[in-house]
């Protein structure tokens, strides 16, 4: 859907507000955002409420009972799509100097794996 590639200097938080407030006006229609344990507190509310007021933030946290892996409900969407990016080489490390470029072949990588799943056969 959408992407923005930042310097490591910006905090999580930062970046997801700006992210946010640039894919809130392609996709006005967005309701819901689930996002992990490090979005969590006023900083992060206070700038999404600022950016897009209809949007209902869901924190996904890690049961406290939970031992070892455990797979987050709606969290393992990202996590799975992380990994299916990562297997483009390119992805893998960060061997761009400018961000358009990482943000280019980001896009890319997304555009291949979305034709790959398009154009998968089921018999």
């Amino acid at each position: 859907m959408h992407a923005l590639v930042h310097p490591a200097s910006v905090q999580d938080r930062t970046g997801g507000v700006w992210v946010m407030a640039t894919l809130f006006g392609l996709y006005p229609f967005l309701l819901r955002l689930y996002a992990d344990g490090g979005y969590q507190g006023p900083a992060f509310k206070a700038g999404l409420r600022r950016v897009c007021r209809r949007l209902k933030l869901t924190i996904v946290k890690r049961s406290k009972k939970a031992q070892g892996f455990v797979v987050l409900p709606k969290r393992w969407i990202v996590e799975r799509t992380f990994a299916w990016l990562n297997r483009c080489r390119r992805l893998a490390k960060d061997w761009e100097c400018r961000s358009r470029t990482a943000r280019a072949f980001l896009l890319l990588a997304s555009i291949r794996l979305m034709t790959r799943k398009l154009c998968q056969t089921t018999i």
